[in-house]
């Protein structure tokens, strides 16, 4: 299946169904009085996040998702049928922008949850409401209201824990059909992997998490080269950060060299993504020349403090570490947010207390009271 992750759709909620104007006319019943039914309400468009799907493939042929309009009012106190909302499935991941503003209206990160992007029509009143003892026979009804229309633009940001980071042919694919069941494809030339595969790592029966293989990236990718700009944004929701490096003789890249131009480019894209708390892994270790020069490379990551692991995928040597390592970081960043979270909660609990306690305070006003006549 294709994948697609950038996608512009108009969403067009349905009109309200106008009301009625009638009135009864039954044998025995003289001046019956007013008896049109309201009309029924427009239907809602509403985005449902779906765990099976993982793509926005369906919604580029979909120009306008329209509901339908509500059904008019009848007589005889008859209310029109309120219309079907009309639910689209996306895959979870998926930010809802306004297209013309840019503003971020909806991000959708949980599995099976409904949101309503525009909202559906309310149905007009029929005359049975406008009766009053001096019209006792009213020739009027409200008309429905139009459903909210609006443009939005979908973009998709996978769910992992981890994003695999590292330039092209550094073994990204093949770390991910070892560590999980996943089955990104794996060749001996750049770019084989064209979108982001996500794996899921067992490290037993009750703990795992989510690794995202993301297209290699080259210098510039901030700015668009390559595949970067593209992908550079499935990395923004992962917890922690795996770079791969190796060496290649062929193209005489420097692992170095490697780790340096991508700090870089993912500090352009996005300061925060730099500070992710990462791992940095000499793969390939299988190779008789990586392996050589693993001590050298040691030492000179370790004067920028950072500690190069030894890993290959094809025979698994410090692939069980690796898994327990981003284990340890995905845990620490789960356990980060759910702190932030319920630091939110409590602030917002805090602001409406002293929200009420401000109202209660408040004082009323006064009551003038009438002067008594004299007489």
């Amino acid at each position: 299946m294709k994948f697609v992750d950038v996608c512009e759709v108009k969403v067009q909620a349905g009109r309200g169904g106008n009301g009625a104007v009638a009135f009864r006319r039954e044998k025995f019943v003289p001046f019956g009085g007013p008896a049109g039914g309201d009309g029924g309400r427009g239907g809602d468009v509403v985005f449902r996040t779906d765990p099976g799907i993982s793509t926005l493939l369906d919604l580029t042929y979909a120009h306008t998702l329209r509901a339908k309009d509500g059904e008019k009012g009848h007589g005889g106190d008859c209310y029109g049928r309120g219309a079907e909302d009309l639910i689209c499935r996306i895959p979870v991941g998926t930010q809802v922008f306004d297209a013309e503003t840019g503003d971020l209206l909806f991000d959708l990160t949980e599995g099976e949850v409904d949101t309503i992007v525009a909202k559906g029509g309310r149905g007009g009143r029929g005359n049975i409401h406008f009766a009053t003892p001096q019209d006792r026979a009213p020739r009027r009804a409200d008309p429905g209201e139009p459903g909210q229309e609006r443009k939005v633009r979908l973009e998709l940001k996978v769910l992992a824990d981890v994003g695999l980071l590292g330039f092209p042919n550094a073994g990204k694919s093949t770390f991910v059909r070892a560590i999980s069941r996943a089955r990104p494809k794996v060749a001996d030339y750049p770019f084989t992997t064209l979108v982001p595969h996500l794996g899921v790592v067992r490290i037993d029966d009750e703990a795992s998490f989510v690794v995202a293989d993301i297209p290699g990236l080259i210098p510039g990718a901030s700015e668009g080269a390559g595949l970067g700009l593209r992908f550079l944004k499935h990395v923004e929701r992962t917890r922690a950060l795996l770079h791969l490096v190796t060496l290649d003789p062929a193209e005489d890249r420097d692992p170095v060299a490697d780790y340096d131009a991508l700090k870089k480019e993912l500090k352009l894209f996005d300061p925060e993504l730099a500070k992710r708390p990462t791992i940095v892994a000499l793969s390939k270790a299988d190779l008789p020349e990586v392996r050589d020069a693993y001590t050298a490379l040691r030492a000179r990551f370790a004067k920028k403090k950072v500690k190069l692991h030894l890993l290959s995928a094809a025979t698994g040597e410090g692939m069980r570490e690796m898994s327990q390592e981003l284990y340890k970081l995905v845990l620490a960043g789960r356990k980060e947010a759910l702190e932030e979270a319920e630091k939110a909660k409590k602030a917002d609990t805090a602001k409406k207390a002293a929200k009420a306690d401000a109202a209660k305070a408040k004082p009323k006003p006064k009551v003038r009271a009438r002067a008594e006549s004299s007489g």
